[in-house]
Parts: C-alpha cells; structure tokens; sequence
C-alpha cells in the first residue's frame, strides 16, 4: 500500500477538477480579455484576438454562457466588457445586461478580429485591448488560466519564463509520478479515509444540477431531452443504460447550450468533468449505493481520468471525453462490487471499443461524444463484472491495462496529431 502517494492524489484532483462556466477554451480568451481590462482601465474602443489552432478548433462552435452568441469574438468582447478577471474559469458569471450590450454592440461594428497565431503552444491566447491610444496585451499559455506575459503600450509589465516546447515540464499542476499505476488509485480510493473524499461530492452537485437543466429546457442538439421524451412516448425503454445515456448528455447539452451554471470540470473540461461523473452518479442511484460508495466511486472515476490524461496531450484529435468516461467504467464497476482485476478489464474493453473517436472542437453535438462514452462505460463495467474483457490479442489492447493505456496515449499523441491538423483544415475551410 503506498500511502505516501495520497496527499499527492488529493491535492492533484483538487487541482484538476474545478468548477468551470463554459467551455474552457473560450472561457481563457474571456479571462484574458478581463485582465486586460483591468489593466487598460477603460472600456476598450477595438480587440484583437490571436489563438492557438487548437483552441481555435475548441472555440469557434461553442455557445459563450449568457451571451447566446457563439465563437470566441463574443467571448472576448463578453469578458472585456463584463468578465471578473478574479473569477478564473467562471469569468462570465458577472455578465450583466449592460455589459453584454456593449460587448455586442463591438461585434457589430466590427472592431473585434480573431486569428490563428502563428505558435508551437497548443493551448494559448493572446488579446489586446485598445482604446484612446493605449493599449494592453494578456497572454495565457499551456493552461487555461495561466498568464504568461502582461504588455501595456509596448511596455511588459509581467513575463514568466517558460519554454513552449515543454508544456509538460511547465505546468504548475500537481503531476503524479510516472511510476504510479492503476492499482496504486485503486488501493488509495479504497482505503483512504471517507472524510478525505468529502469534497468530491460537489462534482455531483454541479453537474447533477446542469443535467436537470438539460432535461428540463432547449439546450444544444437535445440529446438527453430526446431520449427521455422517446422513452415516455414508448419507443426506447428506460433504465440504467437509458438513464446513464441521457442524463449525462443533458449535462453536456446545457453546457454547451450556454448554460449559465457551472460543470465540475476534469483536466480542464467541462465535457470530461460531466463524462466522470454523471454515469458514476446515476449508476449508484440505481444500484442504491452507499454514500461512502458514491464518494469512493467518484474519486477513482475523476483520479483515473486525470491519470490517463496524464499520458495525453492537453488538446489533441482524440476526444478527451472517451477516456474521461473510462474513469466512470472504474467507478461502475467499483459500485458493481468488482475488483481491481475487474476495473482493469472494463477500462481496457473501454480502450478497445472508443479508441480513436476524433476531436473535432467544441460544440453542441459534443453531447453526443458525452452519450456514446457514457454507454460504452456502462457496457464495459456489465461485462468486466461477469470477467469479459477486450484481451490483449485484440488491436491496440494489451494484456495489462498499464500497457494499454500507454498504447491508446501513443496513439493520440503520434499519428492522431496529423488527424488533427486536417480537422482543423476542414473546420477552418468552412469558415471562411
């Protein structure tokens, strides 16, 4: 047992799963433009906008909570004109009529541009606030709510020494140590003391609540909606894998929908907080699990998922919501009475049926990436309980579920990257 490794768990999902209002891509051009802001101390008379490709792809399709406006133009007029600089990936809870009027009023004059910055980063965001001859520059880089560098009217206020060929050594998260393993998350989550976990519950309370609002109103393409409207009407029947499908991608649908409530991200994604918690959630009311299992359940999902995260790029062409529910086939199973051997099947099955599910940027139908993840997981975690698995002479699944995670990493952050350029090409393309 190595419980010197708990501390370090601990803090690394505390500091990994946060609350988040919006996507997080456009969610750091809005913070960066509230800093600005802060810093130019003036309403701004035009904003330039330049963006990595990656968080290009991530925000150009995705709805800005409170604005009802989609893409990163609003994003960074929003937060300018009404975004808390202090408020980190909640920047746009303080939108205010006023304020958004105002930041619409920019767009139609057409004194906001975006463009493609010309970087190695993958995840960076670069705005400028102009107004009265002054104006003021906010770089975030590699993590969506780190500032990097502060120019005002040519003068730089703030720099911090990074390389951005090493996003990985440069982040300032909690990094677990490459010898950790599955089996050492699964002997923590299991013998950890329960008061220690306490406060993962608010995974379920954010994202329970962002799921009601997708059931209950018209958000996005009505994934969750649908399905339960089609089991009333008698065509699908409910049940566990009904309820997991659909109450996850009600989540999904109303944060991507603009929602103005909060998801409790994972990894820096609201999409992969929502896939890491809401089969876990809806599994242990059908199963009537313990409070004690619950929570247990909901730290091995959100750890596993940061820890195959780990292994990944922050933004790459596989979606991140297919291993974030990885996590939540652990934590079925784990509430289905499995055993680590059992986990290690349901998370390898996993990798062998939605490995290689693209990203191609953030969105509304992302919801569905959340539905068909969601089932995956609840059919993964039956079959492990019954000890069926996808062994390791089938694809890229290997005989220990340590190898197969590496083998599905490879495989986002090799050959999946070209896969990436040309999504971003095609996505690109259709908007000009």
């Amino acid at each position: 047992m190595r419980n010197d490794l708990w501390d370090l768990f601990i803090n690394t999902v505390k500091a990994e799963v946060i609350p988040a209002l919006g996507c997080t891509e456009p969610v750091s051009v809005g913070l960066a433009a509230a800093i600005a802001r802060g810093k130019l101390q003036q309403s701004p008379e035009s904003i330039q906008v330049e963006v990595s490709p990656n968080l290009m792809k991530n925000g150009m399709g995705v709805k800005v909570p409170g604005t009802g406006m989609t893409g990163l133009a609003i994003a960074a007029a929003a937060g300018a004109m009404g975004g808390d600089a202090a408020a980190g990936l909640e920047v746009f809870h303080s939108l205010s009529s006023d304020t958004l009027a105002s930041a619409k009023q920019l767009l139609a004059q057409g004194n906001v541009t975006v463009a493609v910055a010309n970087t190695s980063r993958v995840l960076l965001a670069k705005v400028t606030l102009f107004a009265q001859g002054k104006w003021v520059t906010v770089t975030i880089a590699d993590e969506h709510t780190k500032v990097v560098a502060i120019e005002e009217s040519g003068i730089t206020t703030f720099i911090r020494q990074v390389d951005p060929e090493a996003e990985q050594t440069t982040s300032e998260m909690p990094r677990l140590p490459s010898q950790t393993s599955v089996q050492d998350i699964y002997e923590f989550v299991t013998q950890v003391p329960l008061e220690r976990l306490a406060f993962i519950e608010q995974a379920k309370q954010l994202n329970e609540a962002l799921s009601q609002e997708g059931l209950n109103a018209n958000y996005g393409l009505q994934v969750g909606a649908t399905l339960k409207r089609h089991v009333a009407r008698g065509l699908i029947s409910g049940g566990l894998l009904t309820d997991v499908i659909s109450r996850s991608a009600a989540a999904s649908d109303a944060r991507m929908g603009g929602a103005m409530l909060p998801a409790m991200s994972n990894s820096g994604s609201g999409n992969q907080g929502i896939a890491a918690t809401m089969p876990v959630v809806v599994a242990a009311e059908y199963l009537k699990s313990s409070h004690e299992q619950l929570l247990r359940a909901l730290m091995l999902s959100h750890l596993l998922a940061i820890y195959i995260k780990h292994h990944q790029h922050k933004l790459s062409a596989l979606c991140a919501v297919t291993t974030a529910a990885m996590g939540s086939a652990a934590g079925i199973t784990y509430l289905l009475g499995g055993d680590y051997q059992q986990i290690s099947y349901a998370v390898s099955s996993m990798i062998g049926d939605v490995a290689g599910v693209i990203c191609d940027g953030a969105k509304n139908a992302c919801a569905m990436k959340v539905s068909s993840s969601a089932g995956a997981a609840v059919k993964s975690s039956l079959m492990a309980i019954d000890n069926i698995h996808v062994t390791g002479q089938e694809g890229i699944v290997a005989d220990d579920v340590e190898s197969s995670i590496r083998n599905l990493s490879a495989l986002a952050n090799g050959a999946m990257s070209h896969t990436d350029q040309q999504i971003l090409d095609i996505m690109v393309q259709k908007a000009l």
